[in-house]
């Protein structure tokens, strides 16, 4: 997930329910929401370029985890195949992760990236309410053997609808 800016739809919880841990790309938007999901769930979870010095002190601008055998990168700011953001495209020349979520933009993405070993690049949308994107969306992974097993976009509704 990524971009809640401070809200939390409480489908998340249940749409989560079976998952090891969750991830989320930044764009937070205050620390409640790093406990609820903490408490919830193991949080893998970085900070984005609107989160505040609370968030920031809670979780890095980076993370690089490992797993079932996949090395991923979670960072906020990424850009998009074939137009990353520069900082990511230096990284990317040096080490190359097998899956790379990011956020930012609010806008859906999943694709494979030839130039950099078939790379799975992942932005799960807007979870939150503020920004211009018209649907909030979720990613929910399935990781196994080295692979992934499966991915599901869920769509939590229009910007601005109420569950």
């Amino acid at each position: 997930m990524s971009d809640t800016h401070g809200y939390l739809d409480e489908r998340v919880f249940e749409y989560f329910a079976g998952c090891d841990e969750v991830w989320h790309a930044g764009d937070i938007g205050h620390i409640g929401i790093i406990e609820r999901l903490q408490n919830f769930k193991p949080l893998i979870a970085v900070y984005g370029n609107a989160d505040d010095r609370n968030v920031r002190l809670c979780v890095p601008e980076h993370q690089w985890i490992e797993r079932h055998g996949l090395l991923i990168w979670i960072t906020h700011i990424g850009g998009s195949p074939p137009r990353y953001n520069p900082s990511v495209i230096k990284v990317l020349q040096q080490r190359q992760p097998q899956i790379f979520v990011c956020g930012h933009s609010h806008i859906l993405k999943i694709a494979r990236d030839s130039r950099y070993n078939n790379m799975l690049f992942i932005n799960p949308g807007a979870a939150g309410q503020q920004g211009f994107h018209t649907h909030r969306t979720l990613v929910r992974l399935e990781l196994a053997s080295g692979k992934v097993a499966g991915a599901e976009v869920i769509e939590l509704g229009r910007r601005g609808a109420l569950p």
